[in-house]
C-alpha cells in the first residue's frame, strides 16, 4: 500500500539490542525536527498490549503454535489500524520494534509454520504495508544470552523458549535478509551501541532524503 511517511523496523533475536537502536534512531529523528512515531509489537495499542500480556505471560506455556500466530496478528493489526496506518497516511516516520519479519522468524523458522499462510496473513493484519527498511541486528547467542541476564528481569515465554529454537529464528532472521536485500539491512550486534547507531543513521539519511524531497511541494 502507498503512504505519505517512511516506516522503519527493527528486528532480532532478544538481546540483539534492537529496542536500544530503534529507541536512539527515534530520539536522533526527534533532535533533527522529524515527525516521528515509535511503537512496538505486540503491543503498541491498549488492546494490542493486553494481547503481548497474554503472548509473553510464562503461565501460558501451553499456547499452541496456531494461537500463538493468530495472537501476534491480531496485535499487528490493532497497531496498524490504530498507529500505523494513520501516521503513515499523515508523513510521519513510523519506528516499529518488531513487525512482520518477526512472524516469519519466529513462527514461521521457529515453529515451523506453514511460511506461505503466515505472508497471507500478515499482508491482511497489515493492509499490505511492507516496511520501507528493515534492520535486523545479528548478534552471537552467547552474547544476546548475557545481555538479557544482565536485565536482571524473568523471562517471558518467548525468552524462556529452548537454545534450538532460538537458532532457528536466528536463521530465519538470516535467510530473510538474503532473499530480500533491497529492503533489509544486516548489521553485527557485537559492535559498539555508538557505532551502530552511526551506521544505522547513514543508512537511513537516503531515505530521509527522499521523504523530504517527495513531500516538498
Amino acid at each position: 500500500m502507498e503512504h505519505q511517511g517512511l516506516l522503519i523496523t527493527f528486528e532480532g533475536i532478544d538481546g540483539s539490542g534492537k529496542s536500544t537502536q530503534a529507541t536512539m534512531l527515534f530520539h536522533r529523528l526527534l533532535k533533527e525536527g522529524y515527525n516521528t512515531l515509535l511503537v512496538r509489537e505486540p503491543g503498541g495499542t491498549p488492546i494490542s498490549e493486553k494481547i503481548r500480556d497474554m503472548l509473553l505471560d510464562i503461565k501460558h506455556q501451553n499456547m499452541s503454535p496456531i494461537a500463538e500466530l493468530l495472537l501476534y496478528a491480531a496485535s499487528r493489526a490493532q497497531l496498524v489500524a490504530e498507529k500505523i496506518l494513520p501516521n503513515l497516511n499523515s508523513g510521519v516516520i513510523v519506528i516499529c520494534d518488531r513487525y512482520t519479519d518477526s512472524t516469519l522468524a519466529y513462527q514461521g523458522y521457529g515453529r515451523d509454520l506453514n511460511k506461505k499462510f503466515i505472508k497471507n496473513l500478515n499482508a491482511l493484519a497489515t493492509a499490505e504495508i511492507i516496511p520501507d527498511l528493515t534492520y535486523i541486528i545479528d548478534v552471537d547467542l552467547g552474547l544476546a544470552f548475557q545481555r538479557t541476564a544482565q536485565l536482571d528481569e524473568p523471562d517471558d515465554r518467548m525468552e524462556s523458549e529452548h537454545i534450538a529454537f532460538k537458532e532457528r529464528v536466528q536463521e530465519g532472521y538470516r535467510l530473510l535478509a538474503q532473499q530480500d536485500p533491497t529492503r533489509i539491512r544486516m548489521l553485527k550486534g557485537d559492535d559498539s551501541i555508538d557505532d551502530l547507531h552511526e551506521k544505522i543513521w547513514e543508512m537511513t539519511l537516503p531515505h530521509i532524503e527522499l521523504l523530504t524531497k517527495n513531500s516538498t511541494p
